[in-house]
Order: C-alpha cells, then structure tokens, then sequence
C-alpha cells in the first residue's frame, strides 16, 4: 500500500511516498508543478493521499489530486492516536501537530522534545501516554536577521554564520550575530531544561530547514546525546495519521 503525503510551507512543498512506515522516495520544490504530480503518480500506484498546507489557496496540481483520490486534509482536529489537549485544536498549525504524530509513532515509548526550525521557531512535547498539552512559537533564525534590519536605520541585514562561536560580538556585525544566534541557542536550552523536568527517557528531535544548524549550536551541551534529526519529520507524521483512516 503506498501513500502520499505532501506538506505545503511557507517556502517549500515536500511531497513523499511512503510503503507502510518507509520512505519511499521524497522531493522538495520551491514550486509544485502539475507535470510534477503526474510523474509521481505514473511512477508509484498510490493508494491514499494525505495535504498539509499553511496556504489557502489550491493550484491546479491539487485540483489534479483532489479528482484522482479522497484526499484526506490534515489539520489539527485529525485524530491520529494523540490525546490533543490543546485548546483550541482547530488553530493548531497542521505542520506542528504532524510533527508531534510522527514524533510519538516513531518513538512511542519515550518522551519527545520536538524542536522544528523553519520559518518560526517551534517547541513541542509529546509524553509516553501520548499526550500532547501544547508548545510554543519563537521567531525563526531567519526573521531574526531581517528583523534586526527592517526595523533599524542601520544595523546591516547578515545571514546566519554556523562558524561563529563567540560568546560576544566585538563589532557590530559578530554583536548581531552573538545577539541571534546565541539568542537562539540559549533559548534552545532553556526550552529543553524545562521540558526535561517532565521526566525521564526522552529525545530532542530537530526538524526543518534549520535542523542542522541548531545541531550545531547544541553540540557542546549536555542534551547532545539525546538530538536526533529527522528531516521528513512533518511528513513521516502525515504518513502515520493516513495509516489510521481507512475512509
């Protein structure tokens, strides 16, 4: 039985096929186009297919799914073997609750720390009962750049540097840069410590465009032994919710 699962962001589509829980094969666009779908869809015989988006708005290449299958339009309010206790489910970004589904499918018997860097910063958690009560929305590594700059007459517009490694910037440049990335390393830090205190056996899973980089800002610390990356997080997770619908 081979699934497809599409997650539409604010920058990328990542469209995957899955055979029950494997990876099949994945790609990413800056721009799906129909030509795209359909040489998928004559490679591989799919059976169900599963959307997130973060958009509103349906091109053609969606339309050409919608006429070929019973998409399933994944949100907050699918129900995928979490007990959600977010109060407001029908507001929960679909990209953080597939997040936290795959999170537990993969490692249900572990407490999870889901952290994705994308365009926002998110924090996540997800217990060994399977419960998920919430998490939260930080600026992403990104925006904080452009924003420094935007709102100042001026202070430059840099990009992010996986090289520095300063506890303080001795120009204005590095001091923007110790401002952000440290900002976010120690805001990493301070999320984990206070996730950890929930209880023993747990893993800090990093997904994103910006996975990689956070590994590098926690490498040094003591929760390196328990970071694992999982860049098709948000998708494995779309792929386990669509297992439970027979519909």
């Amino acid at each position: 039985m081979l699934n497809l699962a599409v997650d539409i962001g604010n920058t990328l589509t990542k469209i995957a096929v899955f055979e029950n829980d494997d990876l099949i094969e994945a790609k990413q666009y800056d721009q799906v186009e129909v030509s795209d779908v359909e040489a998928m869809l004559e490679k591989h015989s799919i059976l169900k297919v599963i959307i997130s988006s973060v958009k509103h708005n349906e091109e053609a290449w969606q339309t050409l799914l919608a006429n070929n299958f019973k998409v399933l339009k994944f949100n907050g309010l699918v129900q995928a073997g979490i007990n959600n206790h977010y109060k407001t489910p029908q507001t929960l970004g679909a990209d953080r609750w597939a997040a936290v589904i795959g999170a537990h499918h993969l490692y249900p018997t572990q407490n999870n720390i889901i952290i994705g860097g994308g365009t926002c910063i998110t924090y996540d958690f997800v217990d060994t009962g399977a419960n998920y009560f919430g998490g939260s929305i930080s600026p992403g590594l990104n925006m904080r750049y452009k924003a420094v700059n935007h709102f100042t007459a001026a202070l430059p517009l840099l990009n992010a540097d996986e090289n520095f490694g300063a506890n303080y910037g001795d120009d204005t440049a590095s001091a923007i840069q110790s401002g952000i990335q440290n900002g976010i390393k120690y805001e990493l830090q301070g999320f984990i410590s206070e996730y950890v205190k929930q209880g023993a056996g747990y893993n800090i899973i990093l997904h994103g465009g910006d996975s990689i980089f956070f590994d590098t800002l926690l490498k040094n610390s003591i929760f390196a032994p328990y970071i694992k990356i999982e860049p098709y997080l948000v998708l494995k997770g779309l792929n386990a919710a669509i297992q439970q619908h027979n519909d």
